[in-house]
């Protein structure tokens, strides 16, 4: 079972703003090896949505973009990352799942644009994203936007 929190910047703890940057930093820095400026500036004005285990570790997680703030015309899903111990749990469908609702529930009902890896478009378009065909390079991996309609 995942315990999901969802929080604006400022109300983040530092424990909590650190557990973030070390799991963004192991996935898309380390393990994927692409050195790049994960702070963007976006954080500040984005919703964060932590998921922790039974035990309180930080598991999985995804930062929520009001419309602008991505995309001039949508709201958007970005920095969706699992830790490695945690996949082949259901944790990343769980974590996507809890992203929309609280798109909607935070932005109201409004479509949502995602810059996906490539390499997971079957699995973004499980939760009804569809591809753009807008293909691009990203820190030197390929992406696709995807819009999630309304």
């Amino acid at each position: 079972m995942i315990h999901f929190k969802c929080l604006p910047f400022s109300e983040l703890s530092v424990f909590e703003l650190y557990e973030i940057m070390a799991l963004r930093q192991e996935v898309f820095v380390v393990e994927q090896n692409c050195p790049y400026q994960d702070c963007d500036g976006k954080d500040l004005d984005a919703w964060h949505l932590l998921g922790r285990d039974e035990s309180g570790k930080l598991i999985c997680y995804t930062r929520l973009l009001p419309k602008g703030l991505a995309y001039p015309e949508y709201v958007s899903i970005g920095r969706v990352v699992s830790s490695p111990a945690a996949r082949g749990t259901g944790a990343g469908k769980t974590l996507m799942s809890k992203s929309i609702e609280m798109c909607f529930q935070l932005f109201g009902n409004q479509s949502i644009k995602i810059g996906a890896q490539t390499y997971l478009l079957q699995f973004y378009e499980s939760f009804g994203f569809e591809s753009t065909g807008e293909n691009y390079l990203e820190d030197d991996i390929p992406h696709t936007k995807m819009i999630l309609s309304v």
